[in-house]
C-alpha cells in the first residue's frame, strides 16, 4: 500500500473537487454572468428603454423643485414624496421618489413645464431586476448566501482549474493550442481550459470586486473597514451633533463607503424644514458632482441627505444636512475614505463597468461570456463522457489520503471564505451519513 502522495493521486483528488463544484455551481455562475452582463450596459439600455420618461426638448427658464414638487402632490395627493434628483442635462428630466399605495415609484417630470411624463415602479425596472437577480436569485437572504457561495466556489474552481491545467513535463505550447482533430471531447477541453486561462485574472477581478456587496463577506469586509479605521474617518463631525443608531445606508442609495456611517440627527430650531431648493443649492456650493439626489427626512429630527454615484469613485459624495438650519452636518468624499474603502470603491466602479468607460464594459462583458463558456463547457465535457446509468464522476485516487489532503487544503482555503467551509462540511456529512450507507447511490456517484 502506498504510504506517499503521488502527483496523480493528487491531481485525481483536486479534479474530483473540481467536477463536483463545477457541476453543482455552473448554473447559478450563468446566471450571474448575463445578469452581470446586462447591468454593465445600465446607461445604453436605460436610455433606449425609458427615452420617453428621460429626455425632453431643451428649453431656458426651469420651474422652481417646489413648484415641480407640486406638481406631483397634485397629481399624486396620497404619495410622500421621499426624494429629488434635479435635471442634469438641457434636455434631461427631473426625477421625485415617491411613495404611494405602499410602493417605491419614480415620478419623471418635465422641468420646464411642469408636466409629468410618467411614472416607473423601482421595483419592476430591468436594472433593478437585474440587481435582485445578481444579488439575490430573488430568494432574499437565502439567495445572498447561495450566490456568495458560488463566488467563494468560483475562487477555488479557478485555482483548482489553474492546477489541473497546469503544463508539468508538456510544452507550453501543447496546453494553448486547440486539438481539433482529435475528437470532440479533446477539442471541449481545450477550449474550456484554453478560455479559462486567458480571462482567469478578469474573471477573478470580477468575483473578488463583488464579495463586499455579499451579505457574510461583505458584513465582515465592513466590520473590518470600521475597526481600522480605513472605510469612513471616525472624526466625521465633532461630538456636539447628536447621532442617531440609524446608518445611512437605510435613508439614501450611498456609496458603499458610506453605508455604516451612523445618520446624525437635526436640532428642531425652527418651525418648518428648509424647502429642497435650498439644500440643492448648498449642494452645488459645495461642488457636489451633478447627477446627485436630495432624499428627504422622515421624521422631526430626520436630515437631508445628499447622494451621487458618479462614473469616477473620486467624485462621490455623501452629504447630511440638519433640516432647520442647513447647517453641513456630515461630508463625506473620497478623499476622505480610509484606504480600504478607497479600494473598495475603485473595485466596484470596475466591477458595474463605469470606472474607464466603454472600455471598461467591453472587458466586464468578455470575462462575463467567459465564464458562461467556461461553465457550459465544463457540463459539455461531462455530458459526453458520462456512463450509462453512473454520474461519471472522475476516478477516486487509488491513495485515500491524497483527497483528505486536498479537502483539508480547500478548508484552509476556506478559513477567509467561511462559507465555503461550512458548504463543505455540509457536503461531507453528506457522503458520510447518507451516499456511503445506500449502495446504489455509491454506485451512482461512483
Amino acid at each position: 500500500m502506498k504510504t506517499f502522495l503521488s502527483p496523480k493521486d493528487v491531481y485525481k483528488s483536486i479534479w474530483r473537487w473540481h467536477f463536483y463544484a463545477g457541476m453543482i455551481f455552473a448554473p447559478l455562475l450563468i446566471l450571474l454572468a448575463i445578469t452581470g452582463a446586462i447591468y454593465l450596459f445600465k446607461p445604453q439600455i436605460e436610455s433606449v428603454l425609458y427615452k420617453n420618461y428621460y429626455y425632453i426638448p431643451k428649453e431656458t427658464q426651469e420651474l422652481t423643485p417646489s413648484e415641480l414638487i407640486a406638481n406631483v402632490k397634485h397629481r399624486y395627493p396620497s404619495a410622500t414624496i421621499t426624494r429629488y434628483k434635479p435635471s442634469d442635462a438641457a434636455n434631461r428630466s427631473t426625477e421625485v421618489g415617491i411613495v404611494w399605495n405602499n410602493k417605491a415609484y419614480t415620478v419623471f417630470i418635465n422641468p420646464y413645464n411642469g408636466s409629468i411624463l410618467g411614472k416607473l415602479a423601482d421595483e419592476s425596472r430591468l436594472m433593478n431586476i437585474m440587481v435582485k437577480l445578481h444579488g439575490e436569485i430573488m430568494a432574499g437572504t437565502i439567495g445572498d448566501r447561495l450566490v456568495e457561495l458560488a463566488a467563494c466556489w468560483a475562487i477555488i474552481l479557478l485555482v483548482t482549474g489553474l492546477y489541473l491545467w497546469w503544463p508539468r513535463d508538456r510544452s507550453l505550447y501543447g496546453i494553448i493550442k486547440i486539438r481539433l482533430h482529435a475528437g470532440k471531447r479533446a477539442m471541449w477541453k481545450d477550449l474550456h481550459s484554453i478560455v479559462a486561462i486567458w480571462l482567469s485574472a478578469f474573471i477573478l477581478l470580477l468575483i473578488i470586486t463583488g464579495l463586499p456587496w455579499a451579505g457574510f463577506m461583505g458584513d465582515k469586509i465592513n466590520r473590518i473597514a470600521t475597526a481600522t479605521q480605513s472605510g469612513y474617518p471616525s472624526g466625521l463631525w465633532d461630538g456636539n451633533i447628536p447621532e442617531s443608531s440609524i446608518s445611512t445606508k437605510s435613508v439614501a442609495k450611498v456609496p458603499w463607503a458610506a453605508e455604516n456611517m451612523p445618520v446624525p440627527q437635526s436640532q428642531e430650531n425652527g418651525p418648518a424644514a428648509l424647502p429642497v431648493e435650498k439644500i440643492i443649492e448648498i449642494a452645488k456650493e459645495r461642488n457636489v458632482h451633478p447627477g446627485f439626489e436630495v432624499n428627504f427626512p422622515e421624521r422631526e429630527k430626520g436630515v437631508y441627505t445628499v447622494s451621487v454615484f458618479p462614473t469616477l469613485p473620486q467624485d462621490q459624495a455623501t452629504l447630511h444636512i440638519d433640516q432647520y438650519s442647513g447647517k453641513v452636518l456630515a461630508d463625506l468624499r473620497f478623499k476622505d475614505y480610509g484606504w480600504m474603502a478607497k479600494w473598495i470603491e475603485i473595485g466596484i466602479a470596475l466591477h458595474e463597468g463605469r470606472y474607464f468607460g466603454l472600455f471598461n464594459q467591453i472587458l466586464g462583458l468578455i470575462a462575463c461570456l467567459g465564464l458562461i463558456f467556461i461553465a457550459y463547457s465544463g457540463v459539455v465535457m461531462w455530458w459526453k463522457r458520462r456512463p450509462q446509468g453512473k454520474l461519471g464522476t472522475p476516478p477516486a485516487p487509488q491513495n485515500k489520503k491524497a483527497m483528505r489532503v486536498v479537502t483539508a487544503l480547500i478548508v484552509i482555503l476556506g478559513i477567509a471564505m467561511p462559507l465555503v467551509a461550512l458548504s463543505l462540511a455540509a457536503a461531507l456529512i453528506f457522503d458520510w451519513l447518507i451516499i456511503r450507507r445506500i449502495p446504489k447511490l455509491h454506485a451512482w456517484f461512483s
